[in-house]
């Protein structure tokens, strides 16, 4: 494991399609596996700063819990208003068992 990487999870624990928080460098960070390969955008939504891991995931889509904002998970980019915004995309690899994000 490179320093710049932040182990967050073992590859097994997140079921598909589903999602987490995780901290990568003390920030609060969302955990997706889809289509068994995962991604890491910011947690806390561009908008208010809603928690997205609390949100619905549908597709590669993720709806923010509080006023609707939806983003894509997979780089981040915002796909539905309010939030005008990106979420910061982190690089994410698997060694061994291990899901690691890249820090920012």
């Amino acid at each position: 494991m490179g320093e710049d990487f932040e182990r967050v999870a073992d590859a097994g624990a997140l079921d598909e399609k589903s999602m987490k928080q995780v901290m990568v460098g003390g920030k609060p960070v969302l955990l997706a596996k889809i289509g068994g390969r995962f991604y890491a955008i910011g947690n806390v939504c561009s908008h208010v700063g809603g928690p997205l891991s609390d949100g619905n995931l549908e597709g590669t889509i993720v709806t923010c819990p509080w006023h609707g904002s939806r983003f894509d998970v997979t780089s981040g980019q915002v796909v539905g208003p309010p939030a005008r915004t990106p979420q910061p995309a982190y690089e994410v690899k698997v060694e061994g068992s291990s899901v690691l994000v890249k820090k920012r």
